[in-house]
């Protein structure tokens, strides 16, 4: 991997000129997949357009801390992950490649999780690897149509029920084309809220709510469980986050970025009630629009992202300990305070 892809002259100067003053001294990433060879099935071809083909087909902790460490480098960096949650991924090599980097200090992990995996088989990731939670998906419901599966698909009632009993986290990616505002999970977020009171349940991407519509009058419920949490990841909408910040406890939103897509250079942009990503590089990662003749100068997915936090904390009127704790003290004493 070429630092320079990641991290230019003209990033350096957006740091400089807009993040050194406003940042703090510690950010935790809460949303970032890191794996190695071992991640994929014997045999498995990684996709020509993959944003990790960028990385040479890896995203390890290495690899992570060295991009880090050029954007952020005043700061102190710290993660949660977990390993790519391909349709082919190894799911026990997954978790062991995480349990291995993982420290829960300054690294923790979560387990790739399919509704599928014996319990005992869960129970022995979780213990045996020192991880804090799951990590499911809707690529590995694969026994129905995409769009019909639900929160509920997704992971089993004694999974969920071990996560209750341990007090473990959860980052779920809500499925559903309407994403947070779909009805089914509406209802579906409340519930497994309320049903698992003693889990931790991250919803992801503020519950994939890239544009306004898709997000206002949709926190109404969720905001009142308090096991309910929001993370940020590769949302970089100010109105988005500033909506969030008012109409969602602020102590249960966390720092995500999604790393590494959140490496890649590009900018989440809402048109007509939808968003999509333009891009500077040609990699498929959902709604693309590739700038192919190079006209426009990207910086990275996750400068956009501060960007947009910093405007939308701003608007917010966010005090300096209110921006310490959403980027690192939210994200730190609810998995630091897991024991597994």
């Amino acid at each position: 991997m070429d630092i320079e892809t990641v991290f230019n002259a003209n990033d350096r100067q957006i740091y400089e000129r807009e993040f050194r003053d406003w940042l703090p001294e510690k950010i935790f990433d809460s949303h970032v997949h890191a794996f190695d060879e071992s991640n994929f099935q014997t045999g498995y071809n990684m996709p020509e357009k993959s944003c990790f083909q960028k990385f040479g087909g890896t995203f390890t902790l290495e690899q992570c801390m060295e991009i880090a460490e050029v954007l952020l480098p005043d700061q102190e960096f710290s993660m949660n992950c977990f390993g790519n949650p391909d349709e082919e991924a190894d799911l026990e090599a997954a978790c062991k490649y995480t349990g291995e980097i993982s420290d829960n200090k300054r690294v923790f992990g979560m387990a790739l999780v399919s509704p599928k995996d014996n319990i005992e088989t869960v129970k022995h990731r979780i213990k045996d690897y020192g991880l804090v939670g799951y990590k499911p998906y809707r690529n590995f419901v694969n026994w129905m149509d995409y769009e019909d599966v639900t929160i509920f698909d997704m992971l089993s009632p004694e999974q969920m029920e071990f996560a209750n009993e341990k007090g473990l986290a959860i980052t779920f990616h809500i499925p559903k084309a309407a994403r947070l505002a779909d009805p089914c999970n509406q209802k579906q977020m409340v519930e497994i809220c309320q049903r698992y009171p003693n889990a931790k349940i991250i919803f992801a991407h503020i519950g994939r709510a890239y544009f306004m519509n898709n997000i206002i009058g949709f926190l109404d419920k969720i905001n009142k469980c308090k096991n309910a949490y929001m993370d940020t990841s590769m949302v970089s909408h100010p109105g988005v986050l500033e909506y969030a910040f008012n109409n969602f406890p602020r102590e249960r939103i966390v720092f995500g970025s999604d790393a590494p897509i959140a490496f890649l250079r590009g900018k989440s942009v809402e048109i007509n009630d939808q968003y999509a990503y333009l891009m500077g590089e040609n990699y498929a990662i959902g709604s693309t629009i590739y700038d192919a003749d190079k006209i426009v100068q990207f910086t990275t997915f996750f400068y956009e992202q501060l960007r947009g936090l910093k405007e939308a904390t701003t608007k917010a009127g966010f005090s300096r300990r209110e921006l310490e704790n959403f980027f690192y003290n939210n994200i730190y004493n609810l998995l630091s305070g897991i024991k597994v």
